[in-house]
């Protein structure tokens, strides 16, 4: 067999039956009929398609008669069939990815054009809020695993012609559905042609952990630089806010999330909450995370260079010195618990619902006030390792978290070696990790701080009144 499908049926079903392996695959389906003067068989994989759209298929097909099916037998189906979406191909590998996908793929005798009718049905939960991007307000919808399902949820937001939805493929095994998502008259063409390019460059065997594994192709980033470079979401109402901004928005199949592209600080900073209270209250929302997120990086090497230099506090602040004796150095302390704090997520994330409150209440209760008692741990650094293990949950991203967790870390081991120097150090190093970053587009991490542009700055920090 040659690289385009024969005209004889007989050819063409053996050539794919040894392609598919049907005699193994116990999902991959074909059926034999009769269409007026014709003999005809279609592929179909068990579970994308429905059994009554299977049964009304092949009435409709055993029904037509001679005079009904004529020599272009795309052309009486496209007219006749009650499903919109027929089309058909010729070349073999294409077949075998749409018979793969999902799509029924018709063969009729001397025809040498195969018909694809899409009328699959892929399994679907059901569409609800995201557990991690909660809100007060708002919809209480949320992506699923599907792309059909998450681009319908946009367009039912954004109702207007301007709005681009490309697909198109990656992986040479997976050959994973990607949906790429823009506003054709506010997009950077420049940035979204490279993006195109870069995903249809793509040479990897499989998208095997969805949006990561075309993170790393569409972007190589340096190995120690952890600030994220794409922000991620479940919100329909977030992704189709950024698409407005001129933002690009990817769905992969089998992923509820949608990645957002180019992404900087100030976008990681903004949700959905902000918008959906008032101008005000928005603002103090936006401001207070800015400022927690400075303050989860400062309080516990601040503590610490306070400890080791106690003649500089305040007699005011007297109070927060260490009372108890120190039987484990203040530095060690923190280190453990920060990684303490890490084995609980992940004891947390792993444990089935009806044992994470026991569980939570167990490790509280052990990690908390025994080990004040025994002497392991001191009851001020329990307390600011408390502030900044509730402060991390107060960002969406958890990318951004550990990358201010990790120069945290950092700052605290050079606070504990080289005293104020290292202090300091760990604050510019800090400093300069976020001046220097770049998007996946090129523009400063920090844009519109730097380069500065006071009206975009102040739009980014205040919560303006939409006037449209």
């Amino acid at each position: 067999m040659g690289e385009c499908i024969a005209k004889s049926l007989e050819e063409n079903v053996n050539y794919l039956n040894e392609r598919l392996k049907t005699d193994k695959n116990f999902d991959i389906l074909y059926h034999s009929f009769k269409m007026g003067d014709k003999q005809g068989c279609y592929y179909f994989i068990d579970g994308f398609c429905k059994d009554e759209i299977m049964q009304k298929l092949s009435e409709f097909f055993m029904k037509m008669k001679d005079e009904e099916t004529p020599g272009n037998a795309y052309e009486c189906i496209k007219k006749s069939l009650p499903y919109p979406e027929v089309s058909k191909g010729r070349k073999w590998d294409e077949i075998i990815i749409q018979i793969l996908s999902g799509v029924i793929v018709l063969f009729l005798d001397g025809q040498e054009e195969c018909v694809y009718i899409d009328a699959r049905t892929y399994p679907a939960r059901n569409v609800e809020q995201p557990d991690k991007e909660k809100t007060l307000r708002g919809s209480r919808d949320g992506f699923v695993e599907t792309v059909v399902c998450n681009t319908a949820l946009i367009r039912r937001r954004i109702r207007d012609n301007r709005l681009i939805m490309e697909m198109t493929r990656a992986g040479n095994v997976s050959q994973t559905d990607i949906a790429v998502c823009y506003m054709e008259d506010r997009v950077n063409r420049k940035f979204l042609n490279e993006v195109m390019e870069k995903i249809q460059s793509i040479q990897a065997e499989a998208m095997t952990v969805n949006q990561e594994s075309l993170a790393e192709c569409l972007y190589q980033r340096k190995w120690y630089d952890p600030f994220p470079k794409f922000r991620y979401t479940e919100r329909p109402d977030t992704a189709a806010a950024q698409l407005l901004e001129g933002n690009i928005v990817i769905f992969t199949d089998n992923s509820p999330f949608a990645m957002i592209l180019p992404t900087g600080l100030f976008d990681i900073m903004e949700e959905v909450d902000d918008y959906y209270f008032p101008p005000i209250t928005g603002t103090y929302l936006r401001i207070s995370r800015m400022l927690i997120s400075i303050a989860s990086y400062l309080i516990t090497p601040l503590f610490l260079l306070l400890m080791m230099y106690p003649e500089w506090i305040p007699e005011s602040f007297s109070f927060i010195q260490v009372k108890e004796e120190i039987h484990l150095p203040l530095i060690w302390q923190f280190l453990v618990l920060e990684l303490a704090i890490d084995g609980l997520k992940l004891a947390a994330v792993n444990s089935p619902n009806m044992l994470t409150t026991p569980l939570s209440v167990l490790a509280a209760l052990i990690l908390g006030e025994f080990s004040v008692k025994s002497g392991w741990f001191n009851a001020e650094v329990m307390l600011y390792m408390a502030f900044v293990a509730v402060a991390t949950y107060t960002q969406t991203s958890y990318e951004y978290g550990y990358a201010v967790k990790f120069l945290r870390m950092i700052s605290l081991i050079l606070t504990s070696v080289f005293g104020i120097t290292g202090f300091a150090a760990g604050l510019i190093l800090y400093l300069f990790a976020m001046v220097l970053n770049r998007t996946v587009s090129g523009e400063y991490y920090l844009s519109p701080l730097i380069p500065f542009h006071g009206k975009e700055l102040y739009r980014r920090i205040v919560r303006t009144q939409d006037k449209n």
